[in-house]
């Protein structure tokens, strides 16, 4: 690419590079500065990432590049490309000119690839909710009504059915398959109190269908590849979702979220929560959320009470997310925990 070169594209790649090794994933971070190099204009993948017409930030265009390669790989579609990926280790050069090969060679399927958002639908960041849920259960002492804005495949509805260890706690039942293990910055969070879940549902603008290969496949793609864990973890949640599927709607989030407070129960606590979802909405979405539960929080009595837990950053770029608590009819907010992003690691505050 010519060193001139400025682009918004070029500025979020080198961003999120980053924000991968930041994030422990050294190769990914390779990768986002090895299309740097060798993205142009002489490509259809090329010239759509570089000339992108949107925000390519907020449209989080290194994800979708980075997806879109790692989905060749995990195909098996182009044997030159799997070769410089982990396991492997290659050298930078090495990788460029693999990279430049597949686009090239994949140059039509990769630039419709890029149409896709990513989703990656962290299966970790329920450790971080959980704490949240509990607080909310002890505190409202009623059911749980839980729905979550940006659901991707729906997998952290199913929260409740993991397995946590928090340093010496646990939580969850032992037989679950997904087992989640945060490190422990600080004391433990609170885990007593019963937890009853009375409905479960959530929406996206393109919920992911698990009966889908396909589907299933583009979600591991925007797993990042050196991040072998993740992906087992990935498949793990997914066969739980399979066994225990739940109600995902294609909805936008402040839509779907004046439906449900509209049809909420009685003698329940209605749970809005999202995590790694605020920053990718539009304002007038946010906006619009935050007016239908402030609406909704005035007429939440005791009896039927209104929370909204969250994981999300505090500002764009921030090192860390925070959980969030805003419970209703008092409708005070609180800061549970920090928390990594992906879900690495917690501190109880």
């Amino acid at each position: 690419m010519d060193q001139t070169d400025t682009s918004a594209a070029v500025r979020n790649l080198e961003a999120q590079a980053a924000i991968c090794d930041a994030l422990g994933s050294p190769f990914s971070a390779k990768v986002c500065r090895a299309l740097v190099e060798g993205l142009d204009l002489s490509t259809a993948t090329g010239r759509r990432a570089l000339g992108w017409p949107g925000n390519a930030t907020a449209d989080a265009l290194a994800l979708r590049l980075l997806g879109a390669l790692h989905g060749l790989v995990l195909r098996g579609a182009d044997e030159g490309l799997a070769a410089v990926y982990p396991p492997r280790e290659v050298g930078d050069s090495m990788l460029r000119d693999a990279i430049t090969a597949a686009i090239r060679q994949h140059d039509e399927g990769l630039c419709q690839a890029l149409d896709s958002v990513p989703q990656t639908n962290e299966v970790a960041r329920s450790a971080m909710l959980l704490p949240g849920f509990l607080s909310i259960a002890r505190e409202a002492g009623v059911p749980l009504e839980i729905a979550e804005i940006g659901a991707s495949a729906g997998l952290n509805l199913n929260f409740d059915r993991f397995h946590y260890r928090y340093g010496t706690a646990q939580w969850g039942s032992s037989a679950s398959p997904v087992r989640l293990a945060p490190d422990l910055r600080g004391n433990v969070p609170p885990l007593d109190g019963a937890l009853t879940i009375s409905a479960r549902s959530g929406c996206d603008i393109a919920p992911v269908d698990l009966s889908s290969e396909a589907a299933r496949l583009r979600l591991r793609s925007f797993i990042w590849a050196d991040q072998a864990s993740r992906l087992q973890r990935l498949d793990t949640a997914i066969g739980v979702a399979v066994a225990a599927p739940v109600t995902l709607i294609q909805a936008d989030a402040a839509d779907f979220v004046r439906q449900k407070l509209a049809a909420r129960s009685e003698e329940s606590v209605f749970v809005v929560f999202h995590s790694a979802v605020w920053d990718y909405l539009p304002h007038p979405t946010r906006d619009a959320i935050k007016e239908a539960i402030r609406q909704a929080g005035t007429v939440a009595t005791k009896r039927s009470p209104l929370a909204w837990l969250s994981v999300e950053p505090l500002a764009a770029g921030a090192p860390h997310a925070v959980l969030r608590l805003t419970i209703w009819p008092h409708g005070e907010t609180r800061q549970l925990a920090a928390c990594d992003h992906h879900g690495r690691w917690i501190e109880w505050l």
